[in-house]
């Protein structure tokens, strides 16, 4: 093999490891953008170049990435939930009772909310992401019903929650009424504090085993 193919061989070989390392480094920059962009402005209003113009980077990036802009947004709801949950677990307290239990997943939900302004928010909204075979992808105020499913389980298991009710049916109530009180909370200025209260109380007495 001649000197110059040698020194080509080396060039295509440091072109190809400065590649694999800018493609971590882009990823991440493309995630902080659309996080961003998506908290701002919502799905309907952000599009993939506005994602790589945050970025710094050029639309053909965000294509290697991901295959359009509705990935994008799954990854972001994703990266949300994956974050609450690992904020839920921090705050979960061994052998705590219903009101106990319910009351700190509401603390850590709204710290959550307070640490990350407009995460869950935007994350919650209407995804509007059917594809093009027509399958829709489980919304994160569905997947967020099941946690609190699975706490009903626990509590019927445990028998300090009454076990008449269907535990997937409840969950997906308390989930979308927390959603909408959170949402008017916000709207009329009502402090965290006066939520937690009423709603645990609220909760406590429905789920009250007879």
């Amino acid at each position: 093999m001649g000197q110059a193919q040698t020194i080509n061989l080396e060039s295509v070989r440091s072109r190809r490891k400065d590649d694999s390392r800018r493609k971590p480094e882009s990823l991440t920059k493309l995630k902080q953008a659309a996080r961003k962009l998506f908290v701002e402005r919502g799905y309907d209003a952000t599009r993939p170049q506005d994602i790589a113009r945050e970025a710094g980077l050029g639309h053909g990036t965000f294509y290697l990435h991901y295959p359009d802009k509705r990935a994008c947004f799954l990854a972001f709801v994703q990266e949300a939930r994956e974050e609450l949950n690992a904020h839920l677990r921090a705050h979960r307290q061994t052998g705590a009772n219903l009101e106990q239990r319910i009351a700190a997943t509401l603390h850590a939900v709204y710290d959550y909310s307070d640490q990350h302004p407009g995460v869950l928010r935007a994350a919650l909204a209407d995804e509007r992401i059917i594809d093009a075979d027509g399958v829709q992808a489980r919304p994160l105020l569905m997947q967020w019903g099941d946690e609190w499913a699975q706490m009903i389980r626990e509590a019927v298991a445990e028998g300090k929650a009454r076990s008449d009710y269907d535990a997937e049916i409840v969950g997906q109530a308390i989930a979308g009424a927390l959603h909408q009180t959170g949402r008017e909370a916000h709207h009329a200025g009502r402090g965290r504090d006066l939520l937690i209260v009423n709603l645990t109380a609220f909760l406590c007495r429905a789920l009250k085993p007879d």
